[in-house]
């Protein structure tokens, strides 16, 4: 069975969390990269907020001025299920772009 890849992405993440993905489905997460677009080191959180409680990939990492992390690699994947979502956010205004791949309703 083919596999529906996808994407989702946010410009000039600040300090409120901005919600990158909510998932409609199973769905695996498979890249989430994270750019810093201010001339200052920024630090950053990447959650998935699931069933009223927030489970962190990363939190309070620092991402240098002109650098970019990736939060998923490896081969590594994130499953999400209908409701779950990925939120990202960062220390400083309008400072982060993020870009993330994933592959929408899994089948079972």
């Amino acid at each position: 069975m083919a596999q529906d890849f996808e994407n989702a992405k946010a410009r000039n993440i600040g300090t409120s969390a901005s919600t990158i993905l909510t998932a409609n489905s199973d769905d695996a997460v498979i890249g989430i990269r994270v750019a810093n677009v201010v001339t200052q080191t920024i630090q950053v959180d990447v959650y998935i907020s699931s069933g009223g409680n927030d489970y962190y990939l990363a939190k309070n990492v620092s991402i240098p001025q002109g650098s970019s992390m990736e939060f998923i690699d490896g081969g590594a994947k994130v499953n999400l299920l209908t409701g779950d979502a990925v939120k990202v956010e960062s220390d400083t205004t309008s400072s982060a772009d993020c870009w993330l791949s994933y592959i929408d309703s899994i089948s079972t």
